[in-house]
């Protein structure tokens, strides 16, 4: 018996950026492909040859122009699907020394909120509950 596995996925990587015990949550542009009007975290494409942790710096920078401290320790992975094609979703934990935020297209609006309500915010349920896990862990310090 003949099985189809397709070879081609995306990885990607979210981040949720914490402020002051808030957390930071971007509202997808209604131009994006995928997810248009979503609300969720700081989020991206590694890139080709792209180490996963340089990826969530980058993509961080590009979308808020916040430089964040980053636990190089995933909080958690999951699989999802972008459009069509599988998808790998890597989070990460960043604390940001202040909270002001420079959107990029990428999104339209962005809030500072409680883990309990950018949970509820979310319709990733993934998101939701590595924004309650994050907000757990201890503020990460090289």
């Amino acid at each position: 018996m003949e099985t189809s596995l397709s070879t081609s996925f995306v990885v990607a990587i979210a981040v949720m950026i914490f402020y002051d015990h808030k957390v930071l949550a971007m509202r997808r542009s209604q131009q994006k492909d995928a997810g248009p009007g979503l609300w969720e975290a700081v989020s991206g494409r590694v890139e080709k040859g792209e180490e996963p942790f340089y990826a969530a710096h980058r993509e961080v920078l590009e979308e808020t122009g916040l430089k964040v401290s980053l636990d190089p320790r995933p909080i958690t992975t999951y699989a999802a699907t972008r459009l069509t094609q599988p998808m790998v979703v890597i989070v990460y934990r960043g604390e940001s020394s202040n909270a002001i935020v420079r959107r990029s297209e990428e999104h339209d609006a962005h809030e500072w909120l409680t883990p309990e309500c950018f949970s509820k915010k979310t319709q990733i349920s993934q998101l939701a509950k590595a924004a309650l896990q994050a907000s757990k862990l201890g503020r990460y310090t090289l």
